[in-house]
């Protein structure tokens, strides 16, 4: 449905429309403004989920029947509501359908968030109205679906304001607008075939859009000067004068307005197309300069201090097979880093994710993969024995019971145990902090996940002996240069990485390049499992002045492990009364 009007761009972020009477009737909805961690995966997710279209030669938005949606980074400080700006809409022709495409494709994966209704339903029939239901993108843009006929696509913008009746008398003043009335009980403006729908604010006056999910929606004007000039004379203020910005793709001018209720609009000139931002954040690097690394008191290498590791999430631990460069761009490393915080946000909000692109302030790893050796990039294969165990595994459908038995049939990490070595220090989504603590003859890492603590001596002592095993094994510790080197045996095999097993011998090495850079390399040589030993390696980052160590508090707070478990003795008693 190609629909032959001058646009609106939503910009994920905020709303930004405005003009003035005269100015109005020359005026139509142009874009919604996106705040987004990376705009081609606005795009992507956009593309894929609601039928939009990628624009050619701008990575940063995407068509919606006509309407654009432009994505632009930087930091958000939360989701559309209670903003003047409430939501936007899309109308599909059988909504039914439609929620249950987006239901099927669930939140973990793609970050398709549903809202539900106070009974459980994703999907509400209002008499005389249409069918609606609300979902959220993963950076907090509410939007409402709707089963609109007469108006197919893109269906509209939804303003929160303190007086309705006045906010579409402002908007029909400034940029025109036809009022109408949409399916005879909701009064607004139709611009072409989208809607702005105005509802009463519950509370107060709204907040600014500025900086939110969704920063601004535009209105696009012949000649921004003149209407500018006609604006002021009508007591506009401007917070942007007309210019032609930084970056612009063309030569037409923008110019920034605020509309009631707090709503910030861009209004823009025919031609617009909007501005090619530099994504260029530096890689996580080693120091040009030699680094000399500073001394404790007693003379050891000095690793102390509260490290992260949220740059290197989402670096894959082999090397991918279709990966043809050494590195990649930092565009690449910026959507690639979005696709695994949305890939694995289990729901979670925005602001819970460690890893959300603008909040942290690292620029995202452009490593390729972790595993350094083989040279391939890739682990090396099984040997015959751990291929014959696999295949038995596989056969027999598991160690596990579902539905649960018991917590010995969940997780090691569910059951709040353990994530074992290496894999406690592999970053995640969230909670990738890692502090270091020394004294004299040891070194204490302590990781925020399920705040394990390893306390690792530096000088020899006497073996333990090989029938002395642990979840996280028997670890020494010893200085080559600069270099901690932890080697960590006697495993119990409970707690394997990557099929490991208890004659795991596990060689780490921490190494600090410069002032806020720690390689971490582990080795994992297991020869009942692996053909040969192999290396992987990313590395972690000083940031004493920002991050500190939450408390994860695992047991205290494991609802999951109650609710899976009476989850399954529900399924239970459904089975046996034949339901």
């Amino acid at each position: 449905m190609n629909r032959t009007r001058t646009l609106l761009v939503l910009v994920a972020a905020a709303a930004s429309l405005i003009l003035s009477p005269a100015l109005a009737r020359a005026a139509d909805y142009h874009h919604v403004h996106i705040t987004g961690a990376s705009p081609s995966e606005g795009v992507r997710w956009y593309t894929r989920h609601l039928d939009c279209e990628p624009v050619a030669d701008r990575p940063d938005t995407a068509n919606c029947d006509g309407v654009e949606l432009i994505f632009m980074v930087q930091p958000t400080m939360g989701s559309t509501q209670g903003t003047g700006v409430n939501h936007i809409g899309f109308s599909y022709p059988d909504l039914t359908a439609k929620m249950a495409e987006l239901e099927a494709v669930g939140v973990r994966g793609s970050g398709v968030r549903l809202q539900r209704f106070p009974d459980g339903s994703t999907l509400r029939d209002v008499p005389g109205l249409f069918k609606l239901g609300f979902i959220f993108d993963p950076w907090g843009t509410r939007i409402e679906l709707v089963e609109d006929l007469d108006y197919l696509g893109f269906h509209h913008i939804h303003l929160s304001a303190t007086d309705p009746a006045a906010t579409l008398a402002w908007y029909q003043d400034v940029f025109g607008g036809e009022p109408a009335s949409l399916k005879g009980q909701l009064d607004g403006l139709l611009f072409g075939d989208v809607w702005v729908l105005v509802s009463e604010h519950g509370e107060g006056t709204p907040a600014t859009t500025r900086g939110r999910a969704l920063d601004h929606i535009g209105f696009v004007v012949p000649d921004l000067d003149a209407a500018a000039a006609d604006m002021r004379r009508r007591g506009i203020v401007f917070e942007a004068e007309p210019a032609v910005p930084e970056g612009g793709r063309t030569s037409a001018k923008r110019a920034f307005i605020v509309g009631p209720d707090n709503v910030r609009l861009a209004v823009v000139e025919t031609g617009w197309a909007g501005v090619a931002i530099e994504r260029a954040p530096e890689a996580v690097t080693t120091d040009a300069e030699p680094y000399t690394v500073p001394r404790t008191p007693w003379g050891e290498p000095d690793l102390q201090g509260v490290w992260t590791g949220n740059s290197a999430h989402s670096i894959p631990l082999e090397r991918p097979l279709d990966a043809a460069d050494e590195a990649l761009t930092p565009v690449e490393a910026e959507a690639r880093r979005e696709r695994g915080t949305l890939g694995s946000i289990w729901g979670y909000e925005r602001e819970w994710r460690d890893t959300t692109l603008g909040y942290v302030k690292t620029a995202p790893s452009t490593q390729v993969a972790m595993v350094i050796d083989p040279p391939d990039g890739r682990i090396p294969p099984l040997t015959a024995e751990a291929q014959a165990r696999v295949a038995a595994a596989r056969s027999a459908g598991g160690r596990r019971r579902s539905p649960a038995e018991g917590p010995e049939d969940l997780s090691l990490f569910v059951r709040c145990i353990t994530r074992g070595v290496p894999g406690m220090m592999m970053p995640s989504i969230y909670n990738n902090g890692l502090q270091i603590v020394q004294g004299p003859g040891h070194v204490a890492i302590q990781k925020e996940m399920i705040h394990e603590t390893r306390v690792i001596p530096t000088q020899p002592r006497p073996a333990l002996g090989s029938n002395l095993t642990s979840w996280l094994g028997t670890t020494q510790g010893r200085w080559e240069g600069d270099t901690l080197v932890v080697e960590t045996t006697n495993f119990n095999g409970r707690s394997p990485y990557r099929g490991s097993s208890e004659n795991l011998t596990l060689t780490e090495r921490f190494t600090r390049l410069g002032p806020t850079t720690l390689e971490y390399q582990f080795t994992l040589d297991d020869p009942t499992v692996w053909t040969r030993p192999w290396t992987g390696m990313f590395r972690f980052d000083k940031d004493d002045d920002q991050y500190e160590l939450v408390e994860y508090a695992c047991h205290e707070g494991n609802y999951g492990m109650t609710n899976i478990l009476s989850g399954a003795r529900a399924l239970e008693r459904a089975a046996e009364e034949g339901r």
